[in-house]
């Protein structure tokens, strides 16, 4: 497994987009600023209707030549909130993973970029079906914490699907990258109604991808007090950007897929700060107009 993805190698986003906005933000910044974009799977699928959001945001950004799938439904039925915010007339999305994955392994003979923003249930179906494919794969994985919020639940995307994220020692070999809840939870990086990239978001001549994050952020906030953008932090760090410090560490997960430091766990690479500024900067960039 590949543990130096040139920056021309092909992405897969895998994202359980629809409910904090920071998906629809990467997703979007992706589509605008990452022509290697492939293919984007959508997890803690709803029913195929994240899957049809996607395929919308990323038409409406030119990017028709990026295939989207429906993959692993959960059962879930909350954390969605982009009802009506695709027309009706937008197809349901495939929902072969396995093969369309492939089929971006099959474009090259190098790495390909997995950045997972959602649970870790794809890749483990993947693992348990095409391991090879995996063993291609440069993953950066936006998830776990060290010290999280609530000290009885794990990170929300390791507690979706605790079972998946305890995949975590097959991808030892390719030292997986984890961009951890510990730095990207930070009021540096959240975007708020005060935001000026929100209020921009709302001007006369704002794009309609860009309306549509208005929208969604709004739906938000009504419940919260903005997003922080934990999953266009993943994305810079599988761009290779490098505003985000890193080192290697051992970790391991209890059952319900809490993290934390061991000897004897699974040695990854692990976000330990970020120059928050400057990766507004770049998310800002990235959804000019």
């Amino acid at each position: 497994m590949a543990t130096e993805p040139p920056k021309s190698a092909p992405m897969i986003i895998d994202t359980d987009i629809g409910g904090d906005p920071d998906d629809t933000v990467a997703v979007v910044a992706a589509g605008r600023r990452v022509p290697e974009l492939a293919l984007v799977v959508t997890s803690d699928e709803y029913g195929g209707e994240r899957a049809r959001f996607v395929r919308h945001l990323l038409d409406l950004v030119g990017r028709q030549d990026v295939k989207v799938v429906a993959g692993s439904d959960l059962g879930n039925s909350r954390l969605y909130f982009v009802d009506g915010l695709f027309p009706d007339d937008v197809p349901k999305q495939g929902t072969e993973v396995v093969s369309a994955v492939a089929a971006v392994c099959g474009s090259t003979s190098g790495p390909v970029r997995w950045v997972g923003i959602g649970p870790l249930s794809n890749l483990s179906t993947l693992q348990s079906e095409r391991p090879e494919l995996v063993a291609r794969m440069v993953v950066t994985q936006m998830g776990g914490a060290f010290v999280y919020r609530d000290p009885s639940r794990a990170e929300h995307n390791l507690r979706v699907d605790p079972e998946a994220a305890r995949m975590l020692p097959v991808l030892e070999r390719g030292r997986p990258t984890f961009v951890v809840n510990d730095v990207t939870f930070n009021p540096a990086i959240e975007i708020t109604a005060d935001s000026p990239i929100y209020k921009r978001w709302a001007e006369p001549d704002a794009p309609l991808w860009a309306r549509i994050l208005r929208e969604h952020s709004d739906r938000w906030m009504a419940r919260y007090p903005g997003s922080m953008q934990h999953d266009g932090l993943t994305l810079a760090a599988a761009t290779l950007w490098p505003g985000i410090r890193f080192a290697r560490e051992r970790v391991a997960l209890d059952p319900i897929a809490r993290m934390s430091r061991s000897d004897e766990g699974t040695e990854v690479i692990i976000s330990i700060s970020a120059d928050y500024s400057a990766f507004m900067s770049w998310l800002d960039s990235s959804l000019s107009y």
